[in-house]
């Protein structure tokens, strides 16, 4: 079990002689909060989690100078079937996205704090484009595509008792393979699938054009949700052609490196 408590310093422009300072929400650590479980993947493929929404929350929690202790958990115990989930002392949450929203009610935090409703309006839909249409293109790709599971998502069995191990692993692909014909993105050919994440992360590059963040100058709440999903998808781990489109498009890349040395450095 790792501790995080991350302050002020995590906030700090990559170039510090960059006129626009990022300033966190708040200011500085509450140092009399008791600290939050998060539970949600160990590190893999390259990056701090293989789920991004586990990134996400993370990262949220690091925006809100909140502390948190981060732990491994199960899916198989996990309200509602998935990670991650917290505990705040004894109230458990579940859903990044609701996860978010009960941090910023409790704590009174406001991670748009600043936009305008116009930036506000345009952060919701980057984030509903990310988590509900690119992540299951990326998910395609590494669950549905063989080459990319037995390099990738076959390894996070790899604990398992040998008996039960290919069993669990054909049984969890099977599960997700269900979602993405559910979720409806499954039902394309690969080919469209590839179109799709295209003219997506096309959409997402014209939203943070020249701008640090999709916002402006300071990271906003759907920041971590873009990030996050940008991570995964540049993942070394994988052959894939959203990494292709999201490698086209050198703001994301660079977005993408940005974030990645302020709120994980360790993985920069």
């Amino acid at each position: 079990m790792q501790r995080k408590s991350i302050g002020e310093q995590a906030f700090m422009p990559v170039n510090s002689q960059n006129e626009e300072m990022l300033k966190p929400v708040p200011q500085e650590l509450r140092k009399d909060q008791r600290a939050i479980t998060l539970y949600g993947f160990n590190p893999a493929f390259g990056l701090p989690s293989p789920g991004p929404f586990d990134m996400k929350t993370e990262v949220q929690l690091q925006m809100m100078g909140l502390n948190y202790l981060k732990t491994s958990g199960r899916i198989d115990g996990a309200p509602k079937g998935k990670l991650p989930y917290i505990d705040d002392n004894g109230t458990v949450v579940a859903d990044s996205t609701l996860i978010r929203f009960y941090l910023e009610e409790k704590y009174s935090i406001d991670l748009d704090h600043g936009l305008s409703d116009s930036q506000r309006a345009t952060a919701w839909a980057a984030e509903r484009l990310v988590e509900d249409n690119l992540y299951w293109a990326m998910v395609y790709f590494r669950w549905a595509v063989d080459a990319n599971f037995e390099k990738g998502p076959a390894h996070l069995f790899d604990h398992l008792p040998q008996e039960i191990r290919d069993a669990a692993r054909q049984k969890q692909r099977a599960a997700v393979l269900g979602y993405l014909q559910g979720q409806g993105l499954g039902r394309h050919t690969p080919k469209e699938i590839a179109s799709i994440g295209q003219r997506g992360y096309w959409a997402l590059s014209q939203i943070l054009g020249e701008k640090r963040f999709l916002t402006g100058g300071r990271p906003c709440g759907a920041d971590a949700s873009a990030f996050a999903q940008i991570a995964s998808a540049l993942s070394v781990t994988f052959e894939s052609p959203i990494r292709d489109a999201v490698a086209s498009h050198s703001n994301l890349v660079h977005y993408n490196k940005r974030m990645m040395e302020i709120f994980f450095p360790d993985f920069a």
